[in-house]
């Protein structure tokens, strides 16, 4: 459960960094953060499937 979640997290903060770092304003950074929230939160959600698959 937490895979998702931390992937989020991670996916929010470095969406935020990265717009930032190229120049961003706070509604790039807003919607960078989401995007990469999103795809992180995916992967994190994969792996929580794959990892409880592998134990059954």
């Amino acid at each position: 459960m937490i895979f998702p979640l931390a992937g989020m997290l991670f996916g929010a903060i470095f969406g935020a960094w990265r717009a930032k770092s190229k120049g961003g304003k706070g509604k790039d950074m807003a919607q960078w953060a989401a995007v990469f929230a999103i795809i992180f939160g995916l992967v994190g959600l994969f792996m929580l499937i794959f990892i409880e698959r592998a134990y059954i």
